[in-house]
């Protein structure tokens, strides 16, 4: 399949206008490829509701691309996206910052197969795919509190959320989630969970696409504690008894 050049043109403008990011050539091209693969893939699996080629640049990849001004240190760093689906927002936050050492988590084997695909085609290194729970992985030795950021959008309610991330991340680390309108009333509901789980609401932050009307927030946690070894419990109890 051919990708639409019209929407690569409003995501380079948008990703410089609204978040100071500047896309090369080859960054470009490999949007254009992930787009591509995603539509064909999409005709096979339901990957994303989402298909319209402009849509796809705005509410996928541009709005990933909102937290590339949040990375600080981290945009060089471990990232690890939880509940990745089709690779969002870790893949287009790769892609965007070259050094990153990104680790994506997808109980969907579909979603996860077309992640590696993904991978394989963008030639990107330094990128893991983990076909798990969150919660399994963050019980595992090599995963726990060893990453710089941890992100996730659309994934969870942020109590539950928060503990999926935060355990994670290390220490001076930071979750950055991505939540609809109720992002606010979200984050400042989870206080009392965050703090449970070593962490410290930092900001909400409002982001603006061009062309959508819908609100979105950046909702930042920094880690100022060690996570209690019991989280995240087993696989299904932070979504069935969110923390309070």
């Amino acid at each position: 399949m051919i990708w639409p050049t019209t929407g690569l043109s409003t995501l380079q403008e948008a990703a410089r206008r609204h978040f100071g990011i500047s896309l090369s050539r080859r960054q470009l091209e490999a949007f254009a490829i992930y787009g591509a693969e995603l539509a064909s893939w999409n005709e096979r699996f339901n990957l994303t509701a989402i298909t319209d080629p402009v849509d796809v640049e705005i509410r996928h990849f541009l709005d990933s691309l909102a937290m590339v001004p949040f990375l600080g240190r981290g945009a060089s760093g471990r990232l690890v996206d939880v509940g990745t689906g089709a690779g969002f927002p870790g893949l287009p936050l790769r892609i965007a910052c070259p050094a990153l050492r990104v680790t994506l988590i997808e109980a969907t084997g579909k979603k996860a197969e077309f992640c590696r695909h993904v991978v394989e085609r963008l030639g990107l290194d330094g990128v893991d795919v983990l076909h798990a729970r969150a919660e399994d992985v963050g019980q595992v030795p090599e995963h726990r509190q060893r990453y710089d950021v941890a992100v996730a959008r659309a994934v969870a309610a942020m109590p539950v959320l928060a503990e999926y991330l935060l355990p994670l991340v290390r220490l001076g680390g930071q979750v950055i989630a991505q939540k609809g309108e109720s992002g606010p009333a979200e984050a400042h509901g989870a206080e009392a969970a965050i703090r449970l789980l070593g962490g410290r609401l930092r900001q909400v932050t409002p982001v603006e696409l061009p062309g959508v009307a819908d609100a979105r927030y950046l909702v930042i946690v920094e880690k100022v504690a060690a996570t209690p070894p019991i989280y995240p419990r087993r696989a299904g109890l932070p979504a069935r008894h969110p923390l309070r």
